[in-house]
C-alpha cells in the first residue's frame, strides 16, 4: 500500500487509509505501506510502516497540493517501487497521487493495482484554491487517466466519484466504499459528559459542535458568521471547535474576535480520534458547514451514529449521504445556517425525529461489516481482472 499522507494523523484521507489497513487485516490480508515520514505508527497485527527520509528543506506537510507534498512524494515513490521489485507482493493498493506510481509499476511488474481515488486530481486545485491553472488541471487530468487506465479496480469514496469514475469510460471493477469504518468506542457517560461540560467552562449552554479540520473548504468562517445571530437569539448557546492546528485555531479565533463572538466559541484543536466521541456526545446540534466540493466528509458518518440533530449545508458533499429526513439542510450562508441551528434548539421534538432517523440510517446502511466485506470484495475482483487482463 502506497499512502502519500501524514501516517497516522487526524483527518481525511489518513483515516481512510487506516481503516482501509483495519479491513485487511480483518480479512488475514498482510500490508506494507509505505508513507510520509510523519505521523504516529498505529499496531496492527499484519502492518509494517516503511517510512521514507524526510526531505532537508521539508518539515512538515498540510493537506492539499503543495511544493513539500511533491518533494515527500518522491521519496515514496522510490521506496515503493524497490519494495514491488522484490516480487514479494501480491497487489499493489494506491491512494491519491500514488495511483500514477501504481499504474506505472503494473506496466513494470504485473502486479494488479487497486486505485483508492480519494478525489478527483483536477478537481482537488479548484477546492484548494493552490495552482488553479488550467495547465495545471490539464496535466493533472492526464495523470488521472492514466491511472485509470493502469487500475484493474478502483475504490471511489462518495457517489459523485464513483459517477466520474464511470464518465472516463473506465471498464474495470469499482467499488464505491465511502469512510463509514470507525473506532469501537464504549458510549460516554452522563459523569463524563459533566466532567467534559466542566473543563470545556461551558457549564449547562447549549452546544454547537464541529469536528474536523479547519481547512478554509470546511466553511468555518460562515459559522463564525452565524454565531452572532444565534447568540442574539439563545443568549446560552456556545460553539465548540474541535480539530485544527495550533495555527488555524489562532487564525479562526481571531475571525471570531473580529465578528464580535470570541467569548461564544471554545476552541478544543485536534485531540485523538477515539476522544471525538466524548465531543459528539455533549453536543445539541452538530453542524458541518462547507461551501463547495463533492467529497463526503468522515464527519457526517460520525454524526450519522451520534444521535445529535445536524444541521448540515445543502451541498453534495453533504447531501450525497444525509437528505430532509436525517439532517436540517440549509444554504450555505451565515442566515441560513443560524436559522437552522435555531430551529434545532428550539424544536427538540424535530431534533429527536431526525437524530434518530440519522441513526437508523447509519446502522442499516454503514455498518463494519458490510464495509469490510466491501474491502473484500474490491481486493478479489481486481485480483480476478488482473488475471484475465494477463490472459487475454
Amino acid at each position: 500500500m502506497v499512502a502519500p499522507q501524514p501516517f497516522f494523523r487526524p483527518r481525511g484521507t489518513p483515516f481512510s487509509v487506516l481503516h482501509r489497513i483495519r479491513a485487511l487485516a480483518r480479512l488475514g490480508h498482510r500490508v506494507d505501506l509505505v508513507t510520509y515520514p510523519f505521523g504516529e505508527s498505529p499496531a496492527i497485527d499484519g502492518l509494517t510502516i516503511h517510512r521514507t527520509a524526510r526531505p532537508p528543506a521539508v518539515r512538515d506537510v498540510g493537506i492539499g497540493p503543495s511544493i513539500p507534498k511533491l518533494l515527500l512524494d518522491l521519496p515514496v515513490f522510490s521506496r515503493a517501487r524497490e519494495l514491488a521489485a522484490t516480487g514479494a507482493f501480491d497487489l499493489i493498493h494506491s491512494h491519491e497521487e500514488a495511483g500514477l506510481l501504481g499504474a506505472w509499476l503494473r506496466r513494470r511488474t504485473g502486479l494488479p493495482h487497486l486505485y483508492d481515488m480519494h478525489s478527483s486530481l483536477p478537481q482537488q486545485f479548484a477546492n484548494f484554491g493552490r495552482w488553479n491553472l488550467p495547465g495545471v488541471a490539464r496535466a493533472f487530468g492526464a495523470v488521472e487517466r492514466f491511472t485509470l487506465r493502469g487500475a484493474d479496480g478502483v475504490i471511489a469514496v462518495c457517489p459523485e466519484l464513483a459517477e466520474h469514475v464511470a464518465a472516463t469510460g473506465y471498464e474495470g471493477p469499482v467499488a464505491m466504499i465511502e469512510n463509514t469504518m470507525d473506532f469501537d468506542v464504549p458510549p460516554t457517560s452522563d459523569t463524563e459528559a459533566a466532567e467534559l461540560r466542566a473543563a470545556l467552562g461551558v457549564g449547562d449552554a447549549r452546544l454547537v459542535v464541529y469536528t474536523g479540520t479547519l481547512e478554509p473548504y470546511q466553511g468555518l468562517d460562515l459559522l463564525v458568521g452565524a454565531a452572532a445571530t444565534v447568540a442574539g437569539d439563545l443568549g446560552d448557546a456556545r460553539f465548540v471547535i474541535v480539530g485544527g492546528r495550533p495555527e488555524q485555531v489562532d487564525a479562526l479565533r481571531g475571525t471570531a474576535r473580529s465578528a464580535g463572538v470570541a467569548d461564544r466559541f471554545v476552541f478544543v484543536g485536534s485531540v485523538a480520534p477515539t476522544e471525538v466521541f466524548r465531543y459528539l456526545a455533549i453536543a445539541d446540534v452538530l453542524v458541518t458547514c462547507r461551501a463547495r466540493g463533492t467529497n463526503t466528509p468522515l464527519k457526517v458518518y460520525q454524526y450519522l451514529r451520534s444521535g445529535r440533530p445536524i444541521v448540515a449545508t445543502e451541498v453534495r458533499s453533504h447531501t450525497q449521504v444525509l437528505d430532509a429526513d436525517t439532517a436540517e439542510l440549509v444554504a450555505a450562508d451565515p442566515a441560513a445556517i443560524a436559522a437552522g441551528i435555531r430551529r434545532m434548539m428550539t424544536d427538540p421534538a424535530r431534533g429527536r425525529t431526525l437524530a434518530e432517523n440519522a441513526r437508523r440510517r447509519a446502522q442499516e446502511r454503514y455498518g463494519e461489516d458490510r464495509y469490510v466485506a466491501s474491502v473484500g470484495g474490491i481486493v478479489g475482483d481486481t485480483m480476478r481482472a488482473a488475471a484475465r487482463a494477463r490472459a487475454a
